[in-house]
């Protein structure tokens, strides 16, 4: 389409949905500014929204429907016409979406990895039998607690700047966030250890900033393609595939990560039960241009090592 005849159907503000902690409004006026870079006519409004996962900092999300408990809200506003793109953290969205709306662009992604973070340890492996560290993943639990298994781990709720301040408090010996959240936050200064991927191999969509529309909104769609990362979006979409197959959620200790370097496309995944006591890493290359063949063979695998046994 025309971007003249473009902007003449499309008069009004661009309205952004995210979360409103400090995270999320970063993540929607990044991806404000990406489209007004690309466009410089286009007006963006950031629209805040309250979700359930932010409203309560105590009930677990398994029991607040998983990871929709971020996105219910902002989703809803999308099909109820009160915004015209929401902005996700990847990580943060289910693998299935309501049937009116689709991940149309994710922007190219940041680091990925996990990041461990104390004040009185500068790695893992410097800390002490008993030592705690404070997560609520268990994916993150379960992998750096198999490397690690002399540490204890305790519940931590809330965004980075909650977590932080338990952490400053003394409550914890030490915190495992993303790398992505706290550099976005100007926070690297607070990381001791960066994770290596094949230890703790990250969450679906992790470090990826992704654009949620309405199916019929075909002007939108042009407009958010237009700052797509290709390479992103085909890894985030290999990750949600496998997520979806294995119906992964956030309360089970699965890693799924793809990456392109060059024409070598790679997948990698963790997938545990609750105790610890099955266990599967699996991971598989090929050319860029076979990642759906390269994705379905790895699920094969997955399938005949029992993970549907292990993922109830």
């Amino acid at each position: 389409m025309d971007l003249a005849l473009l902007f003449e159907n499309f008069m009004k503000n661009l309205k952004i949905a995210t979360r409103n902690s400090t995270l999320a409004l970063w993540q929607a006026n990044y991806i404000k500014n990406l489209l007004t870079a690309k466009y410089n006519d286009l007006r963006c409004e950031i629209v805040p929204f309250i979700t359930q996962g932010d409203r309560d900092k105590t009930l677990s999300l398994k029991h607040m429907g998983g990871k929709g408990a971020f996105v219910k809200e902002l989703e809803l506003a999308l099909i109820e016409r009160r915004a015209d793109i929401a902005v996700h953290s990847m990580k943060d969205v289910p693998a299935i979406l309501p049937n009116e709306l689709e991940i149309a662009s994710i922007a190219r992604r940041h680091n990925p990895r996990d990041a461990f973070i104390s004040n009185k340890h500068r790695r893992l492996s410097e800390m002490p039998d008993g030592a705690n560290i404070g997560s609520s993943s268990m994916r993150r639990l379960r992998q750096i607690g198999l490397q690690y298994p002399r540490l204890t781990f305790s519940d931590i709720r809330g965004n980075i700047e909650t977590r932080l301040k338990k952490l400053d408090s003394g409550k914890h010996d030490g915190i495992i966030l993303a790398v992505a959240g706290i550099e976005r936050l100007g926070l690297s200064s607070r990381i001791c250890e960066v994770l290596d991927e094949n230890m703790c191999v990250p969450a679906t969509g992790q470090g990826a900033i992704g654009i949620e529309i309405r199916k019929d909104s075909d002007e939108i769609k042009e407009l958010v393609v237009s700052i797509n990362d290709k390479d992103t979006f085909a890894c985030v979409s290999s990750e949600r595939r496998v997520a979806l197959e294995l119906d992964a959620s956030c309360d089970l200790p699965i890693g799924i990560f793809a990456s392109v370097s060059g024409n070598k496309f790679s997948l990698r995944v963790f997938i545990s039960d609750s105790y610890g006591k099955k266990i599967i890493r699996e991971s598989i290359s090929g050319n860029y241009k076979h990642i759906r063949e390269i994705t379905k063979q790895l699920l094969t695998t997955l399938r005949d090592k029992g993970s549907k046994e292990i993922v109830i």
